[in-house]
């Protein structure tokens, strides 16, 4: 396949846009801004310890006078020479970074035309020599997903990126004139001079939002690296730019395409990103949940690329919960090697502390336990990579939001409509016939109906049945956010020429800006994927597809209230029917029969008790207590309530893990296979790496003393 260049690059304003055109690991970092406290192979190694389970396989850093970047390698391309930190050929560059280029052969090729000199075979070094070739432009050129470091000692900059969409994640603070950047904030945290605190308006965004915003951590001074983003560090300061952004396509400037010409696109484009993301030294396997979008990369994976293709699937022991059939249905189908992971009520409550470690912040949900489960059979079973069909239901139209942002709008403009009600029970006939459930539904539609010109009209009556459980707040809690407004925070980030949209277009590109890459990519996807080793790629995910179908129109995702009629054309001949007809199953998790369950109760009414909540001081302790003397009263308790159970359970141990129990003292040092110690006074030379640090006892990271 030829690469494709990168489209024209432009400024706007201070944002530098880029119109667009391997080892999944851990990274960590620290560089001095000023006159500072120097860097020691100590503190990397202990930052990287926190990370190991992202990279066992082989742990390097790389020093000089300025600044220290160290990485831990999870193995998955040029397994024997892909070790990191990398070089160029003049070693004035320094990589770490954790990801893939997907296209780094063909990248490759034209490097070594244009005169550079390759000493591994790895995707690592290629995105350096880009890099060197190109600048922050080199990003426009690679298909992956990646967060990394490169440091130029020649000009003494530093240089991070982010991919496109936020697979991969990147935090940083700044300390005492340092800055110090992970993977994992816990890699951060384990430098013992940086405070910990959790931040009032970040809690108050996750108890909106599910999550928060882009670019925020739920921890004071510390961030996250937005998707699509670089910054640089220099002599003259810290500065952040963006390279690339989900078009913006109004109607106007959408394809007018036979829909059969769309579609036979979309499958080319799809064929080829799954085909350039099975490129791995190491087996690739796939999840199957048994739904259309995860049925559809394992079926391109098996009818194209592999034959003998193993598949792992959750079950539930509730039915309304379990696609456990429709797994099977799939499995037999394809022949593939089929393993299911048995999530049970209790177990995902026993868990519960475990994803939050990992997941780094409150959930409002339990639905990223089992994902922690299903990655643990992945690699129980040898393999360290798979397919995932995350990303379908933002890119072409899946999720009922966007089915609701229709019939809202419909019903906004057309208040005498007789065909109000009966869009309704199309959209949810299953609950609908109960008059209860009709009360409830014609009353939720009808919420807000005067703002439908609100950018946010979609999502917000959403956010406000969310915003309920504000009312467990702590009295100071309350004050410190009650100037916030968290809407118009999310406004004035929506970029020009939104508000032409469509209200589909404009569901889809905030469902993607702040639920994908905040939420979905990060607690439901690296991080209970690399709690465990493993590696999750995601075709729906390719750029080349969002890019396109972005110029859709969107009467051609919905058609009417069809969801992903695009790509149930384009998967269609590869499924059987009862597959690829059957309507979307919302993926969810038990979550107050799991976390009061006789396993977990004890552990969870401690978490809650009145001497933990004041401890915290982030919820109000009668509330609270009023909530679990409901929980066990009622046999069905509302979502609200569910939603409030987890969120201040789960801020609880947040709280706990990070603020009051994290020990610095406690984590073992990383044992270092490759040491590059350039500080004055020190020069070893490259041939005589690798050097180790001596091994600290193994001391396990708990959530609880």
């Amino acid at each position: 396949m030829a690469v494709a260049g990168p489209a024209r690059v432009r400024e706007t304003g201070l944002t530098l846009r880029v119109d667009a055109c391997k080892a999944m690991c851990g990274i960590v970092g620290i560089c001095k801004l000023e006159a500072a406290k120097d860097i020691d192979v100590q503190t990397l190694a202990r930052m990287m310890g926190t990370i190991r389970y992202r990279g066992p396989d082989e742990a390097g850093v790389y020093l000089d006078d300025r600044i220290g970047l160290g990485h831990v390698r999870l193995s998955i391309i040029d397994l024997a020479g892909g070790g990191q930190p990398i070089h160029n050929e003049d070693q004035t560059l320094w990589i770490v970074w954790n990801g893939e280029i997907f296209n780094y052969p063909e990248l490759k090729e034209r490097l070594v035309q244009q005169g550079h000199r390759f000493y591994t075979t790895s995707d690592t070094e290629v995105l350096l020599h880009l890099y060197e070739q190109e600048g922050p432009e080199c990003l426009a050129w690679c298909n992956g997903q990646f967060a990394l470091a490169i440091w130029d000692s020649r000009r003494q900059e530093l240089f991070l990126a982010r991919d496109r969409v936020g697979i991969c994640p990147l935090h940083y603070t700044v300390h005492d004139g340092r800055l110090i950047f992970a993977s994992e904030v816990k890699s951060i945290f384990a430098v013992p001079e940086v405070p910990r605190r959790i931040d009032p308006d970040a809690v108050n965004q996750v108890f909106t939002f599910w999550t928060v915003l882009p670019g925020r951590t739920v921890f004071q001074n510390v961030h996250e690296l937005p998707p699509g983003h670089f910054m640089q560090v220099s002599q003259a300061g810290m500065r952040i730019r963006r390279y690339w952004d989900i078009p913006v396509c109004p109607r106007s400037e959408q394809m007018d395409q036979p829909v059969d010409a769309i579609v036979e696109t979309v499958r080319e484009l799809l064929v080829d990103a799954v085909r350039v993301r099975l490129r791995a030294d190491v087996p690739v396997g796939c999840y199957l949940s048994g739904g259309l979008d995860s049925s559809g990369i394992a079926a391109l994976t098996a009818r194209r690329f592999n034959a003998d293709l193993s598949t792992f699937g959750i079950r539930f022991e509730q039915e309304a919960f379990d696609e456990g059939p429709h797994q099977q249905t799939m499995a037999a189908f394809l022949g593939t090697h089929h393993r299911e992971v048995r999530a049970s009520t209790p177990g995902i409550g026993t868990s519960f502390t475990e994803m939050l470690w990992h997941a780094e912040k409150p959930v409002l949900r339990t639905a990223p336990v089992p994902l922690l489960m299903l990655s643990k059979a992945v690699r129980d079973s040898g393999l360290k990579v798979v397919l995932t069909g995350e990303g379908a239901d933002e890119i072409f139209g899946g999720y009922n939001i966007f089915k609701e942002a229709k019939v809202r709008q419909f019903w906004a403009r057309q208040p005498d409509s007789s065909a109000r009600a009966a869009l309704v029970g199309q959209l949810y006939g299953y609950v609908f016939r109960e008059e209860r459930a009709k009360s409830f539904l014609n009353s939720f539609f009808g919420s807000g109906l005067a703002q439908y010109d609100d950018p946010l009209f979609s999502h917000m009556v959403r956010w406000r049945n969310t915003s309920r459980i504000k009312a467990f707040f702590a009295a100071e809690l309350q004050s410190a956010v009650a100037s916030a407004d968290v809407y118009e925070e999310v406004r004035a980030s929506l970029p020009a020429g939104f508000g032409r949209l469509d209200a589909v277009a404009k569901a889809q590109y905030i469902e993607t800006k702040l639920f994908l890459s905040n939420y979905l990519l990060s607690s439901q996807g690296d991080r209970v994927a690399m709690a465990n080793s493993v590696e999750i790629r995601l075709p729906f995910l390719d750029y080349r597809l969002i890019e396109f179908m972005a110029r859709v129109p969107s009467r051609w995702k919905l058609l009417g209230l069809s969801e992903k009629y695009i790509l149930k054309k384009v998967l269609s001949p590869l499924l059987p029917e009862s597959i690829c007809r059957r309507s979307k199953q919302p993926y969810r998790a038990p979550i107050v029969c799991g976390l009061l369950s006789e396993a977990n109760r004890d552990r969870t009414m401690e978490v809650l008790s009145p001497r933990a909540i004041a401890s915290a001081g982030l919820f109000d302790g009668d509330k609270v207590d009023r909530l679990l003397k409901k929980m066990r009263t009622v046999s069905d308790p509302g979502e609200v309530d569910s939603m409030a159970l987890a969120g201040i359970l789960s801020s609880q141990i947040i709280h706990r893990q990070f603020v009051e129990e994290f020990c610095t003292q406690a984590i073992p040092l990383a044992q270092l296979d490759i040491v590059v110690d350039r500080r004055s006074g020190v020069r070893p030379a490259i041939a005589e790496i690798p050097s180790r640090l001596p091994q600290r006892a193994e001391v396990p990271i708990t959530s609880h003393k």
